[in-house]
This record gives C-alpha cells, sequence and structure tokens, in this order.
C-alpha cells in the first residue's frame, strides 16, 4: 500500500510545483523517479518523454502513467496519473473562481510574467541534460542537428521528425550491428 501512496505524493509534488508542463517537469522527475526512488533510469525517462511526445495527450501525465504501471502496473498507471493531474485539476478550479477579479491587478500580471521566466530557465536546464544524454556520438549528433534543422527552419510536422529519428536509430542501429558481426 505504501508504494502507492508515494507513488501518488510523488507525482503529486511534481504536478503542484511545476509550471510549464513536461519539460519543465523534468529537473523534478529526475530528483523524485530517478534519484529518491530509483523507480527509472535517466535512459528510461528519456524513452518515456520520446514516447509520451509521439502519443496523444500531455508528455507529464504519459510520463507518470508509464513510470506508475512499470512500477505496479495498471494500478500503478492510474494513481501516478491521479497524482500529476489533481493539483492541476484543483488550482484551476480555484483560480477560474478567482480570476476575473483579480486578472486585472498590475501585481498579478507581473507575478505570472514573473513565472514564465522561472519556467523558462528550468526547460533550459531540462533541454540541456535531454541534450547531454541523448548524443553519445556522431552519428547521434547529426541526427540531432537534422532534427533540429527540420524543426527549427521548415514547417514539418513534429510527428514526422520524431518518426524520422526513429527510423534513422533503427537504420543507424543495423549498420553498426552488421559492422560488429
Amino acid at each position: 500500500m505504501q508504494i502507492y501512496i508515494d507513488l501518488f505524493v510523488s507525482w503529486f509534488k511534481m504536478g503542484l510545483f511545476t509550471f510549464g508542463g513536461g519539460y519543465a517537469m523534468l529537473p523534478m522527475i529526475q530528483k523524485e523517479v530517478i534519484e529518491k526512488h530509483k523507480w527509472a533510469s535517466e535512459r528510461e525517462i528519456m524513452d518515456y518523454y520520446a514516447v509520451g511526445q509521439c502519443t496523444p495527450g500531455v508528455i507529464a501525465v504519459n510520463t507518470a502513467t508509464f513510470v506508475g504501471y512499470k512500477i505496479i502496473g495498471i494500478l500503478g498507471g492510474i494513481v501516478a496519473t491521479l497524482g500529476v493531474v489533481s493539483p492541476s485539476l484543483l488550482i484551476i478550479s480555484i483560480l477560474t473562481s478567482l480570476i476575473a477579479n483579480f486578472s486585472d491587478l498590475e501585481i498579478v500580471q507581473h507575478a505570472l510574467h514573473g513565472i514564465q521566466v522561472a519556467v523558462c530557465v528550468l526547460m533550459f536546464v531540462a533541454i540541456e541534460k535531454l541534450i547531454k544524454n541523448g548524443i553519445q556520438n556522431m552519428a547521434s549528433f547529426l541526427l540531432f542537428v537534422g532534427a533540429f534543422i527540420l524543426s527549427y527552419f521548415t514547417s514539418v510536422s513534429t510527428i514526422w521528425i520524431v518518426i524520422l529519428a526513429g527510423i534513422c536509430g533503427y537504420v543507424i542501429y543495423q549498420v553498426k550491428s552488421r559492422r560488429v558481426s
């Protein structure tokens, strides 16, 4: 029973204290899931993020579901998912009743601007860690550059970029494994 409580509380904290979505949540996921509880490795979290990017839904929710499922099956996925979405549901319910009254206040607008700046920093740190863990050799570096160019300079859908990167990764693996044989 304790594992369900730990799973819910950990994901609840991440959902409560992370602004900016799944990428901004990565530092907290690394501390809670990888370092504190050792529920997954950095490689597994990167894989969950990659699959979460390809599947419908919010990356944070998908990642919570994957981690919960890995630990204790379907019920674990449900508990982790409820944990990560509960804070948002509570906060949104409270804010919607208050926002109409306070949205014009200058202090509220400045506070939200400050939160946006902090989220940018958290996202930058998370992206830096993803790059360090994801680029392991020249082939992955070239794949990174290609994906960056496609996503930044063209209107190619991110879905196609992820699919193409997956195909390239598979081809690279096949070529490397044939060289070894």
